[in-house]
């Protein structure tokens, strides 16, 4: 796995990265709406706006990390909003999490958080092991379409 290499992605890479997605969410047992995922995906790709996408390969994985604001948090702050390896086991998602995290601060944000199922232990004691630790907040939603 040490000859994958992790880097940012760009507007070329919108192929292989749908394919990434289109699988991520098969596994996770999302919707996959393409036109939806390229209109989001698209500004994530030209600039750091809203945030930025790694690809790990260009097939083997990819991150997507958004930027949001917080007075609590002294200002930016990073979404951890998807992370995708396809080969689990072998410290790539390590790798790229590794990437992320060190983007992130690098673009100026003091804290990332991410949120998980709540039946999946077993990515909340990975992210653990990276030094992510749980919150006593609750997160909640409401569509606004």
């Amino acid at each position: 796995m040490t000859d994958i290499r992790v880097y940012r992605a760009g507007p070329a890479d919108l192929g292989p990265l749908l394919a990434l997605v289109a699988e991520f969410c098969a596994v996770d047992g999302h919707d996959f709406d393409e036109r939806r995922v390229t209109r989001a995906l698209g500004p994530l790709l030209r600039d750091d706006t809203h945030g930025q996408v790694w690809l790990a390969g260009p097939d083997a994985g990819y991150a997507v990390v958004t930027w949001g604001w917080s007075l609590e948090s002294g200002g930016r702050e990073a979404l951890l909003d998807e992370i995708f390896v396809r080969e689990r086991g072998r410290g790539l998602g390590a790798r790229l999490l590794e990437a992320v995290t060190a983007a992130a601060a690098g673009a100026g944000a003091a804290v990332m958080f991410l949120e998980t199922e709540a039946p999946n232990a077993r990515v909340r004691q990975f992210y653990a092991r990276h030094g992510f630790a749980a919150q006593d907040s609750v997160w909640m939603s409401r569509a606004l379409d």
